[in-house]
């Protein structure tokens, strides 16, 4: 039996695990519909350890019938590269990172046992389709001629490099070029993951707010995600505020 889901703050279960905040009312009427939810994973990033996999998946399931997690697998190069790795050594990092975020991925779904409603695609393999190329250059697009999303989309990618590049560091414009290339290879499944996976409707989740999430889930003009496509944080129930990254985003509308 799936869960209900309140029309109004954080959605959980009983045992508490997790809690998720649904970005707008539009999101949350999404969530409710409890159809397909997205679980991104970036290598690199310790949140997501085998056994936080398992434990988000059997949480997941609680609303939504069917799971799919895609990991990132394109550009990873390009960062080692752009922080000044030789493209042989960028290469060789790349791949054992992503070799290492795909066995984590599937052992915490193993560990989790449900198999049939979870599914796991490396990003990779939609880069042929129709639908990626499609939302992939209306992403990399609306950096030219939407100010207001590539001002989100550089303050995204500048949160992405500081990790690597430390305290009061500033990206290079090719560190920034190389941010934006990974962020907008990744936007088509904010954009619109019912056309990249043939589900009804969809929610993409992450554990922080993003700086673009307003302006994917929130404007009524520009890049803007699809009708049938929400975005909502998913984060352990013990953290009790938004975490900071939310500030970006305060005072924007909740009700698209």
């Amino acid at each position: 039996m799936r869960q209900t889901v309140p029309d109004d703050g954080p959605i959980t279960t009983p045992m508490g695990l997790y809690e998720a905040l649904p970005y707008s009312r539009r999101c949350r009427e999404i969530w409710q519909r409890g159809e397909h939810l997205l679980i991104g994973v970036s290598p690199g990033n310790s949140y997501f350890s085998h056994r936080r996999i398992a434990e988000l998946v059997g949480w997941g399931l609680e609303f939504f019938e069917r799971i799919d997690i895609v990991y990132a697998d394109l550009l990873i190069a390009t960062q080692f590269e752009a922080f000044g790795y030789a493209p042989e050594h960028a290469q060789r990092r790349a791949a054992k990172e992503v070799r290492a975020t795909a066995r984590r991925i599937e052992r915490g779904v193993a560990e989790y046992g449900h198999r049939n409603s979870v599914r796991v695609h490396a990003l990779s393999e939609f880069t042929a389709t129709d639908a990626y190329r499609r939302l992939h250059r209306q992403a990399v697009d609306g950096l030219r001629v939407d100010p207001v999303y590539r001002t989100a989309a550089e303050s995204m990618a500048r949160g992405f490099l500081a990790a690597r590049l430390g305290e009061g560091l500033a990206p290079t414009e090719l560190q920034l070029a190389a941010g934006l290339r990974y962020i907008t290879a990744e936007l088509p499944f904010f954009l619109d993951t019912p056309a990249l996976l043939g589900v009804p409707s969809s929610v993409s989740c992450y554990h922080l707010q993003l700086p673009l999430t307003p302006v994917l889930f929130g404007r009524d003009e520009g890049v803007r995600a699809a009708a049938r496509q929400a975005y909502a944080v998913v984060r352990p129930a013990e953290v009790s505020s938004v975490p900071a990254a939310a500030a970006v985003v305060a005072g924007a509308a909740r009700t698209a």
